[in-house]
């Protein structure tokens, strides 16, 4: 087992370690669930990985590749041509950094002294110089996607890029209020697989929400410096699961436990 699922991981990969992060992902935990943050940051035990996205990887590595060429001839992508966006890839030495797991874009706030840091698919820049946050996303479902609201993460979307955004103004930068998500959606109307996916591909604007941050920020510090574990998160299917096990075992036991027979009789 690894130690990422082991109960009380090293103590440099929990909250107080040298190695601890707050990351972007991290941040969406507790908003989902703070029972389940805890649980992984201050107990050292997270939550059970779903298999890897890999066609999703693929297709994030193959986008990057294909703005990359753009970054370095510094010229507009034609997915921006199409929907208008006046911008081109930005060309930064932190560039590989940014978009790098476990490193990111990194900024340490002083109110909590935390030091949070989020991995951005891309960032564009347009003419005022303004940044313009990117991520890539995949799928496949019926029809087009023009806006988040085709997509039940719409509002896990918003803070994931508002975070990105938040963090890129830290760094000094200017940063646009509007983002993009570059969604592909393999299409499933062909006749046969063939041995190829084709993928619709649709440019998404976003204005992030970065409001709710410096709360948000305020109460993770809050929740990890007591000893009180915190309430499940309402739509949590993970604390629903563990509370379910939990109950079935406790009533196998009540019912399977040998009881002792009562005292009293004849030969007593």
């Amino acid at each position: 087992m690894s130690d990422y699922y082991k109960p009380h991981r090293k103590p440099d990969w929990n909250y107080g370690g040298p190695r601890w992060r707050l990351s972007r992902s991290k941040i969406e935990l507790y908003t989902e669930c703070p029972r389940c943050f805890f649980i992984d940051n201050k107990l050292g035990t997270a939550r059970p990985r779903g298999p890897a996205f890999t066609i999703n990887i693929a297709v994030d590595t193959l986008f990057k590749k294909e703005f990359d060429g753009h970054r370095v001839s510094k010229t507009a992508h034609p997915l921006m041509q199409k929907y208008g966006v006046d911008a081109v890839p930005f060309a930064h030495a932190k560039m590989d950094t940014w978009r790098e797991n476990f490193e990111g874009i990194e900024y340490k706030d002083p109110q909590t002294g935390f030091v949070i840091s989020g991995a951005v698919d891309d960032v564009w820049v347009n003419p005022a110089g303004e940044l313009i946050v990117v991520d890539y996303k995949a799928t496949s479902k019926d029809g087009k996607i023009e806006t988040l609201a085709d997509s039940s993460w719409e509002d896990s979307y918003k803070r994931q890029m508002g975070v990105y955004q938040w963090l890129l103004r830290k760094n000094g930068f200017k940063v646009s209020d509007t983002g993009y998500f570059v969604y592909a959606n393999a299409t499933t109307d062909k006749k046969a697989f063939d041995g190829e996916l084709e993928f619709d591909v649709t440019l998404i604007p976003c204005t992030g929400q970065t409001e709710w941050i410096d709360t948000t920020l305020a109460a993770i510090k809050k929740c990890l410096d007591t000893n009180e574990i915190p309430e499940v998160g309402e739509q949590c299917d993970f604390c629903k699961y563990r509370k379910a096990a939990r109950d079935v075992q406790q009533e196998f036991r009540t019912l399977h436990t040998a009881k002792p027979k009562p005292k009293g009789g004849l030969f007593d």
